[in-house]
């Protein structure tokens, strides 16, 4: 089995036409066609099915697509590694952070990262928790920066602590909800959950912490920009970093309800494989993850990097 074949069979999976890999293998359509040919005589199996509007994997096609895309995942970093090893700083690296890591950490790493190594293709992947571990058990990105939950697996991940944060109740400026005084009061109130549904995320927590029943769900969101749009424009309640609600640029648009209980604590840090040996430059970015996290620690304001691409 060649790796040129399973490129081939890649290639095809992910344009949806023979046509289209051709063209980004850099073969004719006919060469590709008998390179995945080959490839499903050797093993027996149809890996493509023909369809009017283009090719798709079979059940045994998704398998071995799955398994090319790692493997070629592991060679490329291999590759890196080596070359960084020998003092050449190349390569690129998959950040993987909730919308919590975002909003504090992610603008300043980005800004002192890419200053200090401008030939590393930094990737940030803005999601959800559950879909960051996905993404980390399966080695698509190289580490993902969140609030640590209590029930991680501390056998299959290594937490590496970065900082401490309070995730305090927040409304658009002159919301009703200001006037509440304790977190019972805002059990009617519509939150904004950052999760799966409404069993996931920090609002149900908050409230479960209080012994009180969480409130129903308002709407849920999986980006930073989209929290702040609800809670600015609309009149829900949601958790966000106290840094980030003392910002001036969002100050101006949301206040912080100041109740009895406070804030739910957070313990945000870096989340690796514990079966992973970091890059050279893996270990430099987690240095940069801790700079950014001092500068907070010290009241210094995050960037929120509007300007950044984070792609």
């Amino acid at each position: 089995m060649k790796l040129a074949t399973l490129n081939a069979l890649v290639a095809a999976i992910e344009e949806g036409s023979l046509r289209g890999a051709a063209r980004r293998v850099g073969v004719s359509q006919p060469a590709l066609t008998k390179m995945i040919r080959e490839l499903e005589l050797e093993l027996a199996a149809p890996l493509l099915m023909r369809t009017s509007r283009g090719v798709q994997p079979t059940a045994q096609g998704k398998v071995l697509y799955e398994r090319s895309v790692k493997a070629n995942r592991e060679l490329r970093a291999a590759v890196e590694e080596i070359n960084q090893m020998d003092g050449r700083l190349i390569g690129e690296l998959h950040l993987g952070a909730v919308p919590l890591a975002v909003m504090l950490l992610i603008p300043e790493t980005l800004r002192t990262f890419g200053r200090d190594f401008p030939h590393i293709r930094l990737r940030v992947s803005e999601e959800l928790y559950v879909a960051q571990l996905h993404k980390l058990r399966s080695g698509e990105v190289d580490v993902t920066v969140g609030g640590v939950p209590d029930d991680l697996s501390t056998g299959e991940f290594f937490v590496e602590p970065l900082m401490n944060t309070v995730m305090v109740p927040t409304v658009r400026r002159g919301s009703p909800w200001l006037k509440a005084k304790c977190l019972a009061d805002l059990q009617t109130a519509r939150w904004v959950y950052t999760g799966a549904n409404s069993e996931s995320g920090y609002a149900k927590l908050f409230f479960e912490r209080h012994q009180l029943q969480p409130p129903a769900i308002g709407a849920v969101v999986n980006s930073t920009l989209a929290l702040l749009s609800l809670v600015c424009s609309g009149d829900y309640v949601a958790l966000m970093p106290v840094q980030i609600a003392r910002l001036p640029i969002v100050a101006a648009f949301i206040d912080v309800i100041e109740l009895a209980e406070g804030g739910y604590p957070l313990e945000v840090g870096a989340i690796l494989r514990s079966d992973s040996v970091p890059s050279p430059v893996l270990r430099h970015l987690l240095t940069h993850l801790h700079r950014a996290a001092h500068q907070l620690s010290q009241g210094r304001a995050p960037d929120l990097g509007l300007g950044h691409n984070l792609a």
